[in-house]
C-alpha cells in the first residue's frame, strides 16, 4: 500500500468517526438539554452545551478531513444551527402544546361532561 493510499484510508476512518461523533454527541446535547429543563437543573444544562461543543468540533473535523470548501461549508454550518436549535424549539412546542392541553382541561368541570 502506497503512503498516499494509507493517509486517504485514515482520512475516510477519521471522518467515518466524526460523522458518528456528530450523531452521538447531537443526540446527547438534545437529551441533556431536555432533561435539563425537565429536572430545572442547571448543571445538566452546562453539561448539554458541553455535548454540543463536541459535536461542534466532530464537524469542524468531518470538514476539514473530507476538503469542505464553499457550499459544503455552508451546510456543515446550516446542520450546526440545526442541531442547536431544534432542541430549543422542540421544547418551546411541546410547553406550549401541553400549556393548551391543561387550560382546555381545566375549562371542562365534570359537572359539564355529565350534563351534557
Amino acid at each position: 500500500m502506497e503512503a498516499v493510499q494509507a493517509a486517504e484510508a485514515g482520512s475516510i476512518m477519521l471522518a467515518t468517526m466524526a460523522g458518528a461523533m456528530i450523531v452521538l454527541a447531537g443526540a446527547l446535547y438534545a437529551g441533556a438539554f431536555a432533561i435539563s429543563k425537565l429536572t430545572g437543573n442547571s448543571h445538566i444544562g452546562t453539561v448539554s452545551y458541553l455535548f454540543y461543543a463536541i459535536l461542534l468540533v466532530s464537524v469542524l473535523v468531518l470538514a476539514r478531513t473530507l476538503n469542505f470548501s464553499g457550499f459544503w461549508n455552508w451546510v456543515a454550518g446550516v446542520m450546526l444551527l440545526g442541531y442547536f436549535l431544534a432542541p430549543q424549539a422542540i421544547w418551546r412546542l411541546c410547553v406550549s402544546t401541553h400549556a393548551d392541553s391543561h387550560d382546555e382541561a381545566e375549562a371542562v368541570t365534570p359537572t359539564d361532561e355529565l350534563t351534557g
